[in-house]
C-alpha cells in the first residue's frame, strides 16, 4: 500500500501515527506530494478527485481518502483495537472533536497565508480559534477520563491535534488554564508514534 501524504499536516499525521500504532510501518509505503488548495498533483488527482491528502492507495481496491476513513480501514484490518464496540461513539465523537480543532487551526493559516496582508479578515481569524478553545475546554471538561484510557483512534487523533497547534499557531497560548490537558499532551507526545511522526 502507498499513502500520499505531506508531514505538516496534521490529518496525515494522525494517519501516520495510527499505521505505526498499529505495527503497519513497513506495509504501508509513505509518498510525499507537494499540494496546495491551488495546485493538485495528477497522481493525487487521480486517487482523490478532491485532492485532498492523506490517499491511501491499496493494491486489492480503490484508493481510501480521508484520514477518519483511512485509520478506520487499517484498525479494521488489523484487529480493530483503537476503534473499540464497547465506547464506539465515545471514540468517535472525541475523535471528531479533535480533527475539528485541526481543521479550525488549518483555516486560520489558509487565512494567512493565501490572502495578502491587507485582505486577511482578523472576525475569520478570531470565529476559528474561538472554535479551537472551546473544543479544548470541551475537552478538559468532559473528555480526560477518556484520555486516561487505553490508547485509541481518538487519543492520537487529539495529540496530532494539539501538536499542530504548537505548530503553526506557538504564541496562541492554548495550554493556558488547561494544565491537565497540557500535561496530558506532554505524556502522550513521547509515544513512538509521535516522536516518528513530528513534522519538519
Amino acid at each position: 500500500m502507498q499513502l500520499f501524504m505531506s508531514p505538516p499536516s496534521p490529518f496525515v499525521r494522525y494517519t501516520r501515527a495510527t499505521i505505526r500504532e498499529l505495527g503497519l510501518a513497513d506495509a504501508v509505503e509513505e509518498v510525499r506530494v507537494d499540494t496546495t488548495p491551488y495546485t493538485t498533483p495528477d497522481a493525487l488527482s487521480a486517487a482523490n478527485p478532491l485532492g485532498k491528502i492523506p490517499v491511501l492507495v491499496r493494491d486489492d481496491g480503490p484508493a481510501l481518502y480521508d484520514s477518519r476513513v483511512i485509520c478506520r480501514y487499517l484498525d479494521a484490518a488489523s484487529g480493530g483495537r483503537l476503534f473499540p464496540e464497547s465506547r464506539i461513539w465515545e471514540v468517535l465523537t472525541l475523535e471528531a472533536t479533535a480533527l475539528g480543532i485541526a481543521e479550525a487551526a488549518v483555516s486560520m493559516v489558509y487565512e494567512g497565508r493565501l490572502r495578502p496582508e491587507e485582505k486577511q479578515h482578523q472576525p475569520y481569524l478570531d470565529a476559528q480559534w474561538t472554535k479551537v478553545a472551546r473544543g479544548l475546554d470541551a475537552v478538559g471538561d468532559r473528555w480526560m477520563s477518556h484520555l486516561a484510557g487505553p490508547v485509541d483512534a481518538a487519543q492520537i487523533a487529539m495529540g496530532c491535534a494539539l501538536a499542530y497547534l504548537d505548530f503553526r499557531h506557538p504564541d496562541r497560548g492554548w495550554r493556558d488554564g488547561r494544565p491537565a490537558l497540557a500535561a496530558w499532551e506532554a505524556a502522550f507526545a513521547e509515544r513512538p508514534s509521535m516522536i516518528e511522526t513530528r513534522p519538519e
